[in-house]
């Protein structure tokens, strides 16, 4: 097969550029690589279609292996004729490569091959001709009690069992019905007897049908779910009768006695074979177009979580509320270190407000702290509102933060490195306070799973769900760029070209050595090769470097055409990132070659302009309603701010500051409809909603959006 001309039809691809991603992905460079600092040899391409390419490679090469597999095994069977093998290498999909094998597949007792056994072929061959025959006359004479044929009923059961396996084997009858399982197959699903009130959550599948193929992705893996917990039972398939007509139509030609037995054949075939394994096929299929549909949503969260604004720099203040055991209060210095710890108790059963007050209001004058990040969790608000009634002297920013995941990072190995010494609330009131400072570093370090934006995260293929978020994280720091010298061994290991080893290579030599000055120094590690060094330099940054592409997305394969820039036009590479009219004055035209074109020209002068900037938007500080705290506050038809916390193939989850997030349906989430919510909205949108429904019991919350000139 060439994989190139099929990948280039099917992508819309120029076959060379194909032919370049897939040589440079077999010599190990990475996926960001590519996209950032091989334009020329991709055409621009960006990692979403850098990643196709990839990934429908990866599927062409299965295919490539099962029919190596399968040509091996019908050639040691002796069965392998030209014929044969030109059908085999000119199959393009795995249901079709199988359905050719069938019939050679080795396989244990069947009702037809023990059939066969008994000598039942013949018959079986005559009956399935449909002539007008003595059927009962016919099998008699196949009547043999040694070989454990008793009755004519015995032999025409054995006749039927081999014509309802052929049918079944039949490639033009699979590929029919494949087609109509695909097309019209109705998915179904009852309750169990008895788990009625059990499976309460999932009374709305307790009899339910809906065509397999436009049922959305959550609802299928919310009945997947349900079933594997025991409260479901489904099926998915068409209608009996138009599978039936639609078996007959190929197998079926004659109206007699004969006719009549392979009727007899065709249901059983059906019932029995076809059916089920159709099923299991479209099951795995619709499984696998949920999971990939649910795993998109997670990544895109996930994406816009963590290139979410950070504040910066800043002196700050992290607490983890909470009632009974207080809340927890640490103070970060600018780089995120750890500088006090104490514990504060505003709340009931305590009530130490004034102790409380002179705690925060002491820390804050000792440290100069410039900003407050208080968790979103259990006392979020009532903290939040003690906060801003604290008298300070100077009063800092005062932001709510998403704590998902911090008491997951606090018990982990990560944190208990960094923070050997002290105990899992202060690790969490720090890493409260550091995803306020840079969310990308900090949430680095956490499970994306525990991150708390996914939709049926632990029912989707936990392989392809790691990958995809992998490749997530690892697309989101590279877009960041890290700061070598300050950057944490986690975060770097996310870096092209660099992985867990390296990165912690890399952090013993920044302790040993005091740093790094140049991005050349990054040779000294131990274990950093040329390629290492090719696929990570262009995305490290050394803010204290005398050299102005050191702390750039420049790569330093390109720094000899900027020197070459700066000399062209008599000034130095410091002043060329400093003035715009001079950068006005280069002509990138002129420093075309070869291998360096006009795209990679195009970033680097856009690099100059702004070298090292961090590409994340600006922070934009957020405050929910002072006047409703609980779920208890809320009336139907109030205007609210809230936050978006969860994007889901059917709406959006949004923060509204009550411990319980509201939905908005996708029904409500626009003046029209649509089918993708992230089209719409993006994870830390600031909303304006309107408050629908109120179930105290079930503590659910129905939400619309208010469209006005920011949510239009």
């Amino acid at each position: 097969m060439d994989f190139i001309a099929v990948i280039s039809q099917e992508l819309n691809v120029a076959p060379t550029y194909v032919k370049n991603v897939l040589d440079m992905l077999e010599e190990k460079s990475t996926i960001p690589f590519i996209a950032r600092y091989r334009k020329e040899a991709t055409g621009s391409m960006d990692e979403v279609e850098i990643t196709a390419i990839r990934d429908k490679f990866k599927w062409l090469m299965e295919i490539e292996d099962r029919r190596n597999t399968i040509l091996k095994s019908i050639n040691e069977q002796g069965k392998l004729t030209a014929e044969l093998k030109e059908k085999i290498e000119k199959a393009n999909t795995l249901p079709e490569l199988e359905d050719i094998y069938l019939p050679y597949k080795p396989k244990r007792k069947t009702k037809a091959s023990m059939a066969k056994e008994k000598g039942l072929q013949p018959l079986a061959d005559e009956i399935y001709k449909q002539k007008n025959i003595d059927v009962n006359a016919l099998a008699a004479k196949f009547i043999n009690e040694e070989k454990g044929v008793f009755s004519v009923e015995e032999a025409l059961a054995g006749a039927r069992d081999i014509i309802a396996e052929k049918i079944c084997e039949d490639e033009h009858t699979r590929a029919q019905l494949r087609s109509l399982f695909n097309k019209k197959a109705h998915i179904f699903s009852k309750v169990v007897k008895g788990k009625e009130l059990e499976g309460d959550k999932y009374a709305i599948y307790f009899n339910n049908e809906e065509p397999v193929n436009k049922a959305s992705s959550h609802r299928i893996l919310a009945m997947f779910r349900g079933e594997e917990e025991g409260f479901l039972k489904l099926s998915i398939e068409p209608d009996e009768y138009s599978a039936l007509t639609t078996i007959d139509h190929i197998h079926l030609h004659a109206d007699n006695e004969a006719a009549d037995q392979v009727a007899d054949a065709i249901e059983d075939s059906y019932n029995r074979l076809l059916q089920p394994q159709l099923e299991t096929e479209l099951r795995k299929k619709a499984k696998d177009a949920a999971d990939d549909t649910a795993i998109k949503v997670f990544a895109n969260n996930l994406r816009q979580l963590l290139l979410a604004a950070p504040m910066g720099e800043k002196i700050t203040m992290g607490i983890d509320p909470g009632f009974r055991t207080g809340c927890k209060v640490v103070v970060l210095d600018k780089h995120g270190n750890l500088l006090e710890h104490t514990a504060i108790f505003p709340h009931q059963p305590l009530v130490q407000v004034h102790e409380a007050n002179e705690i925060i209001k002491n820390l804050a004058k000792k440290y100069h702290v410039e900003a407050i990040a208080i968790g979103n969790g259990t006392a979020g608000r009532e903290t939040e509102n003690f906060i801003k009634h604290v008298d300070f002297e100077q009063k800092p920013i005062i932001v709510v933060v998403n704590e998902n995941g911090a008491s997951v990072y606090s018990a982990s190995e990560v944190a208990r490195e960094e923070f050997p010494d002290y105990d899992i609330t202060v690790r969490g009131a720090v890493s409260i306070g550091r995803r306020l400072m840079d969310p990308l570093a900090e949430l680095i370090k956490i499970d994306p799973k525990s991150i708390g934006v996914g939709q049926y995260q632990h029912d989707v293929n936990q392989k392809k769900l790691a990958e995809s978020l992998s490749e997530t994280v690892s697309s989101c720091v590279n877009a960041v760029g890290v700061e070598i010298n300050t950057a944490s061994k986690e975060l770097l290991s996310y870096v092209s070209g660099i992985g867990p080893a390296l990165a912690k290579n890399i952090v013993a030599y920044r302790k040993a050595n005091g740093g790094f000055k140049t991005k050349n120094d990054l040779k000294k590690v131990k274990l950093y090769g040329d390629k290492a060094f090719e696929q990570s330099a262009g995305f490290i940054r050394i803010a204290e470097a005398k050299n102005p592409l050191d702390r750039s997305a420049v790569h330093p394969e390109s720094y000899a055409i900027v020197e070459k820039m700066a000399q062209h036009i008599h000034c130095t590479v410091e002043q060329l990132t400093q003035n715009e009219d001079l950068r006005k004055q280069i002509n990138i035209r002129e420093f075309v070659t070869d291998k360096v074109g006009i795209p990679t020209l195009t970033d680097i002068m856009k690099e100059l302009a702004k070298p090292g900037r961090d590409p994340r938007q600006q922070f934009d500080l957020f405050e929910f309603d002072q006047n409703i705290n609980d779920i208890s506050d809320l009336k139907v038809g109030m205007e609210l701010t809230g936050i978006i916390v969860n994007i889901a193939a059917f709406g959006c989850f949004v923060d509204i500051g009550v411990h319980q997030d509201g939905l908005i349906h996708i029904s409500k989430l626009a003046k029209k409809y649509v089918k993708d919510p992230n089209k719409v909205v993006k994870l830390n949108q600031k909303v304006r909603v309107r408050v629908e429904e109120v179930d105290l019991r079930r503590k659910r919350i129905s939400l619309a959006m208010i469209f006005d000139d920011n949510n239009n």
